[in-house]
């Protein structure tokens, strides 16, 4: 499943535009596409992609909620905000779902807080580990 930070022309007036302004993930343009290495997944070409107007999705907790996996696997960005947010959700969501985070397969705002993110995830029973 993918989840797509989904903003829109407006962006720099919602409170996140307010407190992170940087335009990004603007709705149809390139930097709000996945990338074209990822598009000829599974996921991808079953249209499993949820796009997210905030840090974490709720429609993506509920789907893992829902289909009751044993494990869940995340790599994504950023480690620190989006990634960190959907695995909270997750874990709030599916106490029970084993979640792993590939920590080389995501990237923070910066390296310290990559590794804070990760170091707070494993504290709330978050497997990290190297991919």
């Amino acid at each position: 499943i993918f989840t797509k930070d989904t903003h829109f022309e407006n962006y720099m007036d919602t409170l996140e535009g307010k407190k992170l302004p940087v335009k990004h993930c603007i709705k149809g343009t390139e930097g709000w596409e996945i990338c074209d290495a990822l598009k000829e997944t599974k996921a991808c070409a079953e249209g499993r992609i949820i796009e997210k107007v905030t840090f974490g999705s709720e429609k993506l907790a509920e789907l893992v909620k829902e289909e009751k996996p044993d494990k869940v696997y995340m790599t994504g960005l950023c480690t620190d905000i989006c990634v960190i947010s959907n695995a909270m959700l997750i874990r709030a969501f599916s106490p029970e779902t084993d979640i792993t985070v590939y920590e080389n397969c995501c990237a923070g705002v910066t390296p310290e807080s990559h590794r804070n993110a990760l170091e707070a995830m494993k504290a709330c029973q978050v497997t990290v580990e190297e991919n």
